[in-house]
């Protein structure tokens, strides 16, 4: 039941509230996106066990057709490790060193993410097919993301002073 209100109390209004679209910061985009990544890398990997003699050929020492000795454990380490330490690497280098290597890697991890579906029978081309789709996409993400870098204009001085770094923020500022 409505409460009775007061005759001169102010009739409340529908609050037309519009959300706030606050602006991320370039390297924290990287980083997300490079988190997508390596979940969506971890979590294919991890579903691949679930087709059928996956488990006994790594049982038996072969994982897509290679011997899992100390030369493939080291090589897939450096596999992951590599976009693991992007996501640090996003949120920490330089903005320049940042967007060269952003560059680099996603596009050195293209083919990489291609070539898991090398060798794979047609029975599981949906599942290949749409997690290298994703990865690439996340990858062609990180890579528009590193080449349109905003850039900010600086004075000749500040450049040949070395002291084109994002200036000093205060609390209130950050």
């Amino acid at each position: 039941m409505k409460s009775p209100q007061s005759p001169t109390a102010p009739e409340k209004q529908p609050s037309q509230s519009v959300l706030e679209n606050l602006r991320i910061p370039m390297q924290a985009k990287l980083a997300a996106a490079w988190s997508s990544f390596m979940f969506l890398y971890i979590y294919v990997d991890y579903l691949a066990l679930y087709k059928p003699g996956v488990i006994d050929d790594i049982q038996a020492g072969i994982v897509h057709e290679f011997t899992t000795g100390p030369t493939f454990v080291a090589t897939a380490l450096t596999l992951m490790a590599v976009p693991i330490l992007m996501i640090l690497l996003s949120m920490t280098l330089p903005a320049r060193v940042n967007r060269t290597i952003n560059l680099v890697v996603a596009a050195l991890y293209i083919p990489v993410s291609i070539y898991n579906a090398a060798g794979e029978s047609w029975t599981y081309s949906y599942f290949y097919g749409v997690s290298i789709g994703l990865e690439v996409l996340l990858l062609a993400f990180i890579l528009r993301y590193a080449w349109t870098w905003p850039r900010r204009t600086a004075s000749p001085a500040i450049l040949a002073a070395g002291l084109d770094s994002e200036p000093l923020r205060t609390p209130q500022q950050a």
